[in-house]
């Protein structure tokens, strides 16, 4: 699976021992960014998973119920989390392999985590509007970019066009160096 990097845009699978440390749970927790919104038997999309340093988090508090959607560009990101769902024996995790300017994913959702992400997606107006279209009407995602990657402005331009894409800010949750909001579909 030694697939070279082919955007630069998007961080790199060798760098992903970055992204799944002890030292960032301490900072970035899961558990405590997550709770509020996860519950039983939803289906979550744990959009550009990575290594999976949510996604193994989800499924823990799924407690067996629902599924996580673990979805990434890049096949070697697919499988270090692959290793890892063997490893802590979890049967609630799908792996789905996103294409460069598509999620492809047809399945609705309850809740989409997009953490760290957007700022690599080159067409975010498409992306933004096929997360739309995967959540179902009550769901909600989670959109969080790094403060030291992406600037206020770039963020709040994102924030604009995903308001215009059919989205309202219900909070902009505190995580640590991260532009963070929480949003659902506008009413119609």
């Amino acid at each position: 699976m030694n697939e070279k990097r082919k955007d630069p845009n998007v961080c790199s699978a060798k760098f992903s021992g970055l992204l799944d440390t002890k030292m960032r749970k301490l900072i970035q927790n899961p558990k405590k960014i997550l709770s509020p919104y996860i519950k039983k038997n939803m289906v979550v999309l744990d959009m550009g998973c990575g290594p999976g340093f949510f996604t193994i988090e989800i499924s823990e508090m799924l407690n067996g119920t629902g599924k996580v959607i673990a979805a990434d560009l890049q096949e070697d990101m697919l499988f270090k989390l692959e290793e890892k769902i063997k490893k802590f024996k979890l049967n609630n995790i799908e792996l789905h392999k996103a294409e460069k300017d598509s999620i492809n994913l047809k399945e609705k959702v309850d809740f989409i985590l997009v953490f760290y992400m957007l700022h690599e997606v080159p067409n975010q107006k498409n992306f933004i509007n096929e997360l739309k279209d995967l959540l179902k009407d009550h769901g909600k995602i989670l959109i969080s970019e790094p403060k030291f990657g992406v600037t206020k402005k770039s963020f709040e331009k994102s924030v604009d066009l995903i308001k215009d894409s059919g989205f309202t800010i219900i909070e902009t949750p505190n995580i640590f160096i991260s532009h963070s909001i929480l949003l659902k579909k506008t009413d119609t």
